[in-house]
């Protein structure tokens, strides 16, 4: 395998006109963390799965709520928590992505977690989604061990984030080519200040004839013959999990109409929320710190409506990227029963955006 895999930008490919963050993915937004655990053997069972964790304000989520909404576009899928989201309106857990068998055991892990290190003194309600990554992992054999879900935690931290086949998208497939975790961020000035919106996604949906690349309709110009599907059985169903996260002062509702835009990023590569898929999105916000310990009175920040739309846009395009970062970060895997989920190949990818660009 090669030491570098090209990003989109890598490619000299650029989506929309917001610029990005310094890494380009969602821990551009401050004290957001991301840790990961990748499980890959194949004794006793066949392993291709993981965790990817999310911990905003640097784990103290906990301690320290962030107001938060979600959307799920279709919802053949599970996030679990989202009920005390819709009626609360905050975030107060970390949040982990993992396959669809394993969301019990990553539900458990995370409130033993939280008592064990003093984040909580009884029994959270934490958030965990899942796509569906059968096809390369014995999902069955139930890999993920509470240690898993420890050492994603642990590991989390700040800086570049690893995408491809790693954590909760070890085994995943997108738009019939190899898929997995991938994120990109944009920075936008809207009434006065600097913000940062960040993406962060576990792909692994849709059908390779939908594929596009900001218009480009780069999954009909490869061939199966060239490359073979890597999902041989209903092409175009799975899922795909969307976080969005920003430092902007935004409340609930706010954060509920960022997870929304989250469809238009998807809907540009070639995502339909077909009626196998579990298109599920959550979007919080950073930029207020909300204590609940006092039990006062709490002063928060709003942006006002009217100077949100670059949000949406930067929501948009940040997602777009990110599957887009997911696709080419991810390696041709074998797994489960020899099945084989192949990578898209980036020289093609240039192939055809050139060729694209010379008839436009």
């Amino acid at each position: 395998m090669p030491d570098f895999k090209p990003r989109l930008r890598d490619l000299g490919i650029s989506i929309g006109r917001l610029p990005t963050g310094t890494l380009n993915a969602i821990t551009d937004v401050p004290d957001v963390w991301v840790g990961q655990t990748t499980l890959v053997y194949d004794e006793p069972r066949v392993a291709r799965t993981g965790v990817t964790a999310v911990l905003p304000r640097q784990g103290r989520i906990w301690r320290e709520p962030a107001f938060a909404g979600f959307h799920a576009y279709n919802g053949c899928g599970e996030m679990t928590g989202t009920h005390w989201i819709e009626e609360s309106g905050m975030l107060s857990t970390p949040i982990c992505i993992t396959n669809t068998g394993q969301v019990g055991n990553v539900h458990t892990a995370m409130g033993a977690y939280a008592v064990e290190h003093g984040f909580a003194d009884d029994f959270e309600l934490p958030v965990v989604a899942e796509t569906y990554d059968g096809w390369l992992n014995d999902m069955t054999a139930l890999h993920i061990q509470p240690e898993h879900v420890f050492a994603a935690f642990d590991a989390a931290g700040p800086g570049a984030v690893v995408e491809g086949c790693v954590g909760g998208g070890t085994g995943m497939i997108c738009h019939e080519f190899k898929g997995g975790i991938g994120t990109a961020s944009r920075v936008v000035e809207t009434a006065g200040e600097v913000y940062t919106v960040g993406a962060l996604v576990q792909a692994n949906y849709g059908a390779r004839e939908d594929l596009r690349l900001d218009g480009i309709p780069i999954g009909r110009e490869i061939s199966l013959e060239k490359v073979p599907s890597g999902w041989n059985e209903a092409p175009g169903a799975g899922s795909i999990i969307i976080i969005l996260a920003t430092d902007a002062p935004l409340l609930a509702f706010q954060c509920k109409r960022l997870a929304q835009r989250a469809v238009t990023g998807l809907a540009r590569v070639g995502g339909y929320g077909h009626n196998g898929s579990g298109d599920i999105f959550l979007a919080f916000a950073t930029g207020n710190r909300i204590d609940v310990s006092g039990g006062g009175p709490v002063e928060v920040r709003m942006l006002p409506n009217e100077r949100i739309n670059g949000l949406f846009h930067a929501a948009a395009d940040a997602v777009e990227e990110s599957i887009w970062n997911a696709l080419l970060a991810a390696e041709t895997t074998t797994g489960f029963r020899g099945r084989t989920a192949y990578a898209i190949p980036e020289e093609e990818v240039v192939r055809i955006w050139k060729q694209y660009q010379k008839k436009a």
